[in-house]
């Protein structure tokens, strides 16, 4: 796992400055950091690369990796879990290794021997940058859930890009806020792919592949998608057995590694799963959170489960009184604007377990898998009352008292019913006096199976733009890399391509709940789901003169909101604690990088 900034441009660059900027990145790879330039061509390109090194320790494994025959680049953050089965089949084909077994060897060599298409081979997590010299082009490839980030900006007729969205901010000095993009901060508190809260800056889309070929003197792009979620839809018979089988070997695979691995333990059916799974083949660190408030402490149940499967058992302890430094360090670990306040409490358990492990294993993803959210079963379980009345209610309903989604959940359009749950469009008229633009449509599953549209709405939106966005900065910027089992693409595959006998709307993820069963009590296994949180609500009306004083003249929220907390203060609730976090973040951001 690493992290990378370049530039390709006609005009001399600025090694320098490249470097200044690489300070936003070297947490992500803090190991060795290589500078590959060239400057005696016409198209001349300046790379910083910082490694965590994980897999083949060798020098030879590290990066920028250039091909000795054709010159050709590369440079990747990420891990591919089949690389050795790749390099098996890529030496069939003729092609030689130098490293003893380096994946970053096997992704060039594979796209040497098959051009830009070996990427469909790939499993794993990734952004990769490459180079084809003969072609006089560049490609920007993000993994496919886009658990890996790639920012790029094609300002002034060159092409700078990188892991963060920050340090290429500030090479090009130019941060220009998107109004826009502002607007669908303040509904869903994040900016989701491919734009960024500044303009001429994108985020490479999850299985998007972003080609730039200089021939000619210009910046040509095009790009294309190389797998979607729902190409694999289909109504095959569900087999319990098969289903175990992938989710084992995904386990098994991101079990690899040349240094010590951990596992993140909640004591929750998903990451429980996946500790069983570890404990029959290795002796592994399990870790767990203890809380200090009750209400958000599970460490009697990861107790439970680390004695049964006998794992070398870590606790950490969490103060849920967060003191005002825990919260600049955890928001000074993201590039972009993110308002989900469980970054404090992750970041706090990343740190921690960093400093034993640069590994480790959890598991992320297995509610978007299975349907585990509580919105996904309010969307299945809704019997509608007429929409003209409710839409009347929520349109009248104050603003300050909160998002009116109940109101919006209840109407008939399924569509309109999974969007109220993660947006806050009453946020926005209570700031604003009139929209800025229409709200972005997050319902993005066109499946006629309303079980599978939302899932698919969730792999498209909330997993990559907020749940994976959260564990990548906080993991990276503790220099941790995390993987995540149920995010194998094979495994969605499996479920998106079969029934869902597995289904019941009274029991959320009833599959995982039955593997269980043999090894933990009822009262364990039907428990109700916990979020990993801590009492925003206490903390920022414990700390309201603080924050109004971050919106004092001069500061950039301030310049477009008068007295933004103002209004959100009336009435102390959670939601509004969630509204005023929002733009505290916002504010935070824009003015400390």
């Amino acid at each position: 796992m690493c992290g990378f900034i370049g530039k390709f441009s006609y005009d001399i660059i600025d090694v320098n400055s490249l470097e200044t900027c690489n300070s936003y990145i070297e947490c992500r790879g803090p190991d060795s950091k290589v500078v590959h330039s060239s400057s005696s061509e016409l198209l001349k390109y300046c790379f910083i690369f910082n490694r965590l090194s994980i897999l083949d320790l060798a020098e030879n494994a590290n990066q920028p990796m250039v091909d000795e025959f054709s010159g050709n680049i590369l440079m990747f953050n990420g891990e591919i879990f089949n690389h050795e089965e790749l390099r098996k089949y890529l030496i069939k084909k003729g092609m030689n290794f130098k490293t003893s077994h380096s994946d970053t060897e096997v992704i060039i060599k594979g796209l040497i021997a098959e051009d830009i298409k070996f990427v469909q081979k790939l499993k794993g997590q990734f952004a990769i940058f490459y180079f084809d010299k003969n072609k006089n082009k560049a490609y920007l490839i993000r993994d496919r859930l886009g658990q890996k980030p790639l920012y790029f900006s094609t300002l002034n007729n060159s092409l700078v890009f990188g892991s963060n969205l920050k340090s290429l901010v500030k090479l090009n000095n130019s941060k220009d806020l998107d109004i826009k993009s502002l607007d669908e901060y303040l509904r869903y508190g994040v900016v989701s792919s491919p734009n960024t809260i500044f303009k001429n800056y994108y985020k490479v889309e999850p299985s998007q592949i972003i080609e730039v070929d200089f021939n000619n003197r210009t910046l040509e792009i095009r790009d294309s998608i190389y797998w979607d979620v729902e190409d694999s839809l289909d109504e095959k018979p569900f087999i319990n057995e098969e289903f175990f089988e992938i989710l084992n070997n995904s386990v098994k695979i991101r079990t690899q590694a040349d240094v010590d691995i951990a596992s993140i333990l909640s004591g929750g059916l998903d990451s429980t799963a996946i500790t069983k799974f570890i404990s029959k083949s290795n002796n592994i660190d399990t870790f767990s959170v203890i809380s200090d408030d009750k209400k958000y402490d599970e460490s009697k149940w990861s107790y439970k489960v680390a004695n049964k499967y006998k794992t070398q058992h870590k606790t950490i302890s969490i103060n849920s009184k967060i003191s005002k430094e825990d919260i600049r360090e955890s928001l000074d670990s993201l590039d972009e604007p993110y308002s989900d306040p469980s970054v404090i409490p992750s970041f706090k358990l990343y740190r921690e377990i960093s400093k034993h492990y640069k590994v480790a294993i959890s598991g992320d993803g297995g509610d978007e898998l299975l349907g585990g959210y509580k919105r996904t079963f309010m969307t299945l379980n809704n019997n509608p009352i007429p929409s003209g009345l409710l839409k009347t209610i929520y349109n009248i309903y104050p603003s300050f008292l909160g998002t009116g989604s109940y109101f919006l959940s209840k109407v008939k359009n399924k569509e309109e019913s999974y969007q109220s749950t993660l947006s806050d469009d009453k946020f926005v008229k209570l700031l604003f006096s009139e929209s800025i633009e229409s709200k972005k449509n997050i319902f993005l599953g066109r499946e006629k199976n309303l079980y599978k549209a939302l899932l698919i709405s969730d792999y498209k939106f909330f997993l990559p733009e907020q749940m994976l966005f959260k564990v990548d900065r906080t993991s990276m910027a503790n220099s941790l890399e995390v993987r995540s089992p149920f995010l194998d693409h094979e495994l969605i595959e499996y479920i998106m391509s079969h029934t869902a006998n597995y289904l019941n709307l009274k029991r959320s993820k009833p599959i995982l709940k039955d593997f269980l069963m043999n090894d933990f009590d009822k009262k364990f296994v039907e428990r109700p789901k916990q979020g990993f949180v801590f009492d925003l609500e206490s903390w920022i009306f414990d700390n309201l003169n603080f924050i109004n004083d971050t919106f004092e003249d001069g500061s950039v929220v301030g310049n477009y909101f008068k007295n933004p907390t103002k209004k959100l203060s009336i009435y102390k609730s959670r939601v509004n604690a969630l509204r005023i976090w929002k733009i505290y973040t916002l504010e935070n951001y824009l003015l400390n990088f």
